[in-house]
């Protein structure tokens, strides 16, 4: 019966699989997905359609990334032009789509779906990026920090943790829940390939798109476990490299 929560995934349905597989993953976990399913390599649409899946058999929670935004974009209008997402996997992702045989109005379905951001009995937030209000994601003025606020991460990570909580100096952001769970900001970023902690924020992208590693960990005890190099399991392509 443990929570466990994946990291930004990017088309890596092989680790996915390599990591459920270390983790010994059971329809009794409950699975919480911090979002970018898509772009990068080249099992964008399986991933997706493992998902819709899997969402059949256990408990899973799947948040809303930026990448998912553009290809749910995408998925209601082929003629869509993007250069941004196009540049940023998304071509990858549009090529696993082609001659695949996947029904794509469950593929809309799924990304309509997703949700923003999630809070668990225990006060524990999980949400793609970030966001900026004061009093919660549920007031943020711009929707759009969800998916792209990193100043969240930036404050946590380097916060002086002699701060007491008491503090007026402690992060009013930081104060409203028990536990942060990001992805968005890889962890090679700080060259760490693991899990990182800032005050009561983890985040929890290891740079699955690029050279990193995909990982889950289990918020109860903070164990965690992590697939190969995702360019060893993609030998032949780039990802987002």
């Amino acid at each position: 019966m443990r929570t466990l929560v994946i990291g930004d995934i990017h088309g890596g349905l092989k680790a996915l699989l390599q990591v459920f597989e270390r983790a010994k993953v059971t329809s009794k976990d409950t699975l919480i997905f911090l979002g970018d399913y898509v772009d990068g390599w080249s099992e964008s649409a399986q991933l997706v359609q493992y998902l819709i899946e899997l969402n059949q058999k256990q408990k899973c929670i799947f948040i809303k990334g930026n990448h998912d935004v553009w290809c749910h974009e995408w998925l209601l209008d082929f003629d869509k032009d993007n250069p941004v997402w196009y540049r940023n996997g998304g071509k990858e992702t549009i090529e696993s789509y082609v001659n695949s045989e996947y029904i794509i109005e469950e593929h809309i379905v799924f990304f309509k779906e997703l949700k923003n951001y999630y809070v668990d009995s225990k006060n524990r937030l999980f949400i793609h990026a970030g966001f900026s209000s004061m009093k919660g994601p549920e007031n943020e003025v711009y929707l759009t920090n969800y998916r792209w606020d990193r100043t969240l991460w930036e404050m946590a990570i380097v916060m002086d943790k002699k701060v007491e909580k008491n503090s007026a100096l402690y992060p009013n952001r930081l104060k409203l829940y028990s536990e942060i769970y990001i992805g968005h900001t890889p962890t090679l970023h700080y060259d760490s390939d693991i899990p990182m902690q800032g005050i009561n924020v983890w985040n929890i992208d290891t740079g699955a798109a690029f050279t990193g590693k995909l990982s889950i960990i289990d918020i109860d005890t903070k164990q965690f476990w992590q697939s190969d190099p995702l360019p060893s399991l993609y030998a032949t392509e780039r990802g987002r490299n």
